[in-house]
């Protein structure tokens, strides 16, 4: 067939055009959890974790890691990659000398939910010892065992659902915080939260992800509600950071919420939200390190509500 200057021009710049719609594609696979190398100062991503011995901590759910103190980087994996590649289902980071968790990180897919219901068998995690722990707190008297990971993001198995129940996943929550008032339409401010969050996780397509890090404030005496028999510390504030990865690229939101005793049922989710920028200052975590530089800076600065369903 012979073509014209004006056909072969146009016939290459259609093929150009396919050749960079099949790249953006691509970049939904597994590999798309580690952007970059593993040098943590290379051009276009400074503040990335660096990789140790554990690969895991350049996946996007991953916050920058605290680099003073006494941490523990926790990952508890399952039997099988059947869920996810790596076969992780989330991550903790546990400040030894605090006893306590400051987050927890993990990521949402399509049909994150399955036929496995919750166990409820509260257990110490296997990865701490005894003087890493506050072993006398199976319990926490006058609060509730709050899920960071929740249970309900994790039925798809029952090692997935058992590993959730681990003590380094709770923080002492309030009732009215983290749970449901019996005959009533009171639900707490938390798990209103958390609700949203799965539900915005069903609507995802087959190739989104949702990248989440979820905690308590720990880190300064001003965030701290009090310590149960002076040891065991109860967060002022808890915190959600939020990146979904979709067909139109990213888009973020923080959820930053102080804990109290009531079921304050007339605050909207909406009043709660704000850019992951305004979360890291509260925090002082650096969330989503793992993106590139011009990337992180742009998702990160600005909460665009019209992003985000429901917000109610």
């Amino acid at each position: 067939m012979n073509l014209y200057p004006k056909q072969l021009f146009r016939l290459l710049a259609l093929s150009v055009v396919a050749c960079f719609t099949m790249a953006l594609v691509g970049c939904g696979d597994d590999d798309a959890q580690y952007i970059g190398n593993d040098n943590s100062s290379s051009s276009g991503n400074k503040n990335a974790n660096t990789v140790t011995s554990e690969r895991a901590v350049r996946r996007l759910e991953f916050p920058a890691l605290k680099k003073t103190g006494n941490q523990k980087l926790i990952v508890h994996r399952l039997s099988n990659t059947s869920y996810d590649s790596e076969a992780i289902n989330f991550a903790t980071e546990w400040d030894c000398d605090k006893k306590s968790q400051r987050w927890s990180c993990y990521q949402l897919h399509k049909g994150f939910t399955g036929n496995y219901s919750r166990v409820a068998d509260f257990t110490f995690d296997p990865a701490l010892s005894p003087s890493e722990y506050w072993s006398e707190f199976r319990y926490f008297p006058g609060y509730d065992r709050g899920h960071i990971c929740p249970s309900a993001d994790r039925t798809f198995s029952h090692e997935a659902n058992e590993q959730t129940f681990y003590m380094s996943n709770m923080q002492p929550q309030y009732h009215e915080f983290n749970g449901y008032q019996d005959g009533t339409s009171n639900r707490g401010l938390w798990v209103r939260m958390e609700s949203q969050l799965q539900k915005w996780a069903k609507n995802l397509s087959y190739t989104d992800t949702i990248y989440v890090c979820k905690g308590g404030t720990i880190d300064d005496e001003k965030n701290i509600i009090t310590r149960i028999n002076g040891k065991m510390i109860v967060p002022k504030y808890f915190f959600m950071a939020i990146l979904r990865k979709s067909q139109f690229g990213y888009a973020a939101v923080g959820f930053w919420s102080n804990q109290t005793k009531a079921w304050r049922t007339e605050e909207t989710l909406l009043s709660h939200c704000m850019s992951i920028e305004k979360l890291e200052q509260l925090t002082g975590i650096d969330f989503f390190c793992n993106l590139p530089d011009d990337i992180e800076k742009q998702v990160e600065k600005t909460f665009n509500a019209s992003s985000w369903a429901d917000l109610k």
